[in-house]
């Protein structure tokens, strides 16, 4: 292992080997018997107890810097910095006794913005993750490579909720004096990447005017870039995988000035389910290199069964963005002329496809509305609202509001189009309808790319103020006002009214930091 490095790289005594090849580092796995090749090679792990992210355990050290500028609450959870300081210092006693990985990376695609890291970590496969989803810097960057940030993740280490101030054993802390992150407690990888999309969720907006956003972004044929938001299960990853269309990256991108940049140097999928028929690139990116987490395989086999959820659900897979063949590098496209907020609407209420002005795209931006459908989760018997600001409210540092005004600011002035697709159901509610077809969802989009949905006529349905196309290509004319396609109209409109109801209840919230325009595009409800 020619990559071992001396002591005094970073503050503890322990073993450290630096910037390992991914072979090395499957090696290193296998060795240490923390995971399993499949039949095509590829390295399968178990994250341990955690399969997921745990918001609860998620703290922001509130200092000087933080503490007029973080929207503390149940998503942004205040940390003292003496209590970090004590973590710190006893999570370098623990790591000074056991070996460490060290992987120097960059973040964002952009040169203007580039963030360098250092991730540190306790396993092997830990950073053969931080490998595959940030930027990799070439053998002459690695000579004169200086971190600005650094992630510490020592799974192994668990905390004393009633000494070190976390709510248990697990935990993750941003501290953005120190330009450092603290994981313990906790094997989930997705902790590394959300961790570090969260400090530029509060960076960027703040001091470069850039808008951060959860989202997935590509570009066609004319250089026309498109970016796709939406929370789990609205179709982001599907939609934006397009064989006509070139991939910018499918998670988490910033916003600048004239151009769209992907914040990752690789992608971070789930796999329950998975088959080359739904997702082809994804399954052939799953290849030497790529990382499977929490799978199960086919009996007798080392062959993955990707419909075995018997560990998890959250099933996934991370690997270097190049093992998609159709990606665009660097990944950096130009302004976006379409923008997509996918909402799976379990009730039946919103068209699968409308316009919305600027007022109403800094509206849906910040109420970033999906729905659950029963069954899905222990307790849901009927469909569930879900209310994600930014379509990524977890992630994000400031207020809602702060990243919905840079979005008008971007869209001022401008002929960029802001689409609200709807993904879910129509003709009813979730038992009562039926699921909007894929393929009449591709053909909208396909429109609304192609400028075909600029030219038809448009109407108006009551209550959301939504303007919807009367036609659209490849697409039942019936289908695109949702009110049509119930047997039952008072139904609907009562659906719609509650559905109503809770976006205004939602945005209650937000009332008294956001602007009256953006408050009088949501719904409203007349007697």
């Amino acid at each position: 292992m020619e990559s071992l490095k001396t002591k005094s790289e970073i503050n503890t005594t322990s073993q450290q080997f630096w910037n390992l090849t991914p072979h090395e580092l499957t090696e290193l796995t296998l060795r240490l018997q923390q995971g399993r090749l499949t039949h095509n090679g590829t390295l399968a792990i178990n994250t341990g107890k955690f399969t997921g992210r745990s918001p609860k355990d998620r703290f922001i050290v509130k200092d000087h810097l933080t503490q007029d500028n973080v929207w503390w609450g149940d998503i942004n959870i205040a940390f003292s910095p003496e209590a970090f300081e004590r973590l710190y210092q006893k999570m370098m006693h623990y790591a000074s006794n056991i070996p460490l990985y060290v992987r120097d990376a960059y973040a964002c695609a952009s040169l203007k913005y580039r963030m360098p890291l250092r991730v540190v970590t306790e396993y092997p496969w830990s950073n053969l993750f931080a490998y595959n989803i940030f930027l990799r810097p070439n053998e002459e960057e690695l000579k004169y490579f200086e971190a600005e940030w650094q992630v510490i993740c020592l799974p192994g280490f668990l905390a004393d909720p009633l000494l070190d101030e976390t709510r248990q054993a697990n935990f993750v802390v941003l501290n953005f004096s120190r330009k450092m992150v603290l994981i313990g407690g906790t094997g989930y990888t997705g902790e590394i990447k959300k961790s570090i999309f969260s400090a530029l969720n509060y960076l960027l907006p703040r001091e470069k005017n850039v808008l951060s956003m959860h989202c997935s972004a590509n570009i066609g044929q004319d250089g026309d870039t498109a970016i796709f938001f939406g929370l789990s299960g609205t179709g982001k990853t599907t939609l934006s995988s397009d064989p006509k269309r070139r991939l910018i990256g499918d998670d988490e991108h910033g916003w600048a000035h004239d151009e769209i940049f992907n914040f990752e140097g690789g992608c971070y999928a789930k796999t329950i389910d998975l088959s080359h028929e739904k997702e082809p690139q994804i399954f052939d990116a799953i290849k030497p290199g790529a990382l499977l987490e929490n799978i199960g395989f086919k009996k007798g086999s080392n062959e993955p069964d990707y419909y075995d959820s018997s560990i998890t659900e959250n099933t996934r897979v991370s690997y270097p963005i190049d093992h998609i063949g159709n990606i665009v590098v660097p990944s950096v496209g130009c302004t976006p002329k379409n923008i997509f907020f996918l909402t799976a609407d379990a009730f039946g209420v919103l068209p699968p496809i409308s316009r919305l002005n600027k007022d109403q795209a800094m509206y849906h931006f910040m109420s970033g509305y999906t729905a659950k459908v029963a069954g899905t989760e222990v307790g849901i018997s009927e469909p569930t609202t879900t209310f994600s600001a930014g379509f990524g409210a977890a992630f994000l540092p400031l207020h809602p509001a702060k990243y919905a005004e840079l979005l008008g600011e971007k869209l001022e002035g401008t002929d960029i189009r802001v689409w609200l697709i709807n993904t879910g159901w129509t003709g009813g509610s979730y038992g009562l309808g039926s699921r909007i077809k894929l393929s009449y969802t591709r053909a909208m989009i396909t429109a609304a790319l192609s400028g075909k949905l600029d030219s038809v006529p448009y109407e108006t349905i009551a209550m959301f103020d939504l303007a919807i196309p009367t036609v659209c290509e490849g697409v039942p004319t019936a289908l695109l006002n949702p009110r049509n396609t119930w047997k039952n109209k008072k139904l609907y409109d009562q659906t719609a009214r509650n559905l109503a109801e809770k976006f205004n209840k939602n945005f209650e919230k937000f009332e008294a930091q956001t602007p009256l325009n953006i408050l009088k595009a949501g719904p409203q409800i007349k007697l």
